[in-house]
């Protein structure tokens, strides 16, 4: 399985941007995907999740602001991140979860400029 995150980059706060993850090497729409993120030392929390069923899951500090979306056909799973502020900085990691094996991308670099 590989996971291939893209669309991180320098934004003002305020303002949006949308990272994308393309899979491969996996049945993609049997199971959970979604996206993580890690600030400069902080551990690796949850942001968003997207089941097989298209059920969605949120952490609390971006619900509203970002949306999680998947594309089975095209094996992506997408994050649309808007009115973003400087606590959105981080390195925002696609996972993919099966059991009993869990996939990370390799990470796309998000920073909010105040």
């Amino acid at each position: 399985v590989q996971l291939q995150a893209s669309g991180g980059g320098l934004v003002q706060a305020g303002g949006s941007l949308r990272l994308s993850c393309a899979a491969s090497g996996v049945r993609f729409s049997l199971n959970t995907a979604g996206w993580y993120r890690q600030a400069p030392g902080e551990q690796r929390d949850m942001v968003a999740l997207i089941t097989s069923g298209r059920s969605t899951y949120y952490t609390d500090s971006v619900k509203g602001r970002f949306t999680i979306s998947r594309d089975d056909a095209l094996n992506m799973v997408l994050l649309q991140m808007d009115n973003l502020n400087v606590n959105d900085t981080a390195v925002y990691y696609c996972y993919y979860g099966t059991r009993p094996l869990d996939y990370w991308g390799q990470g796309t670099l998000v920073t909010v400029s105040s």
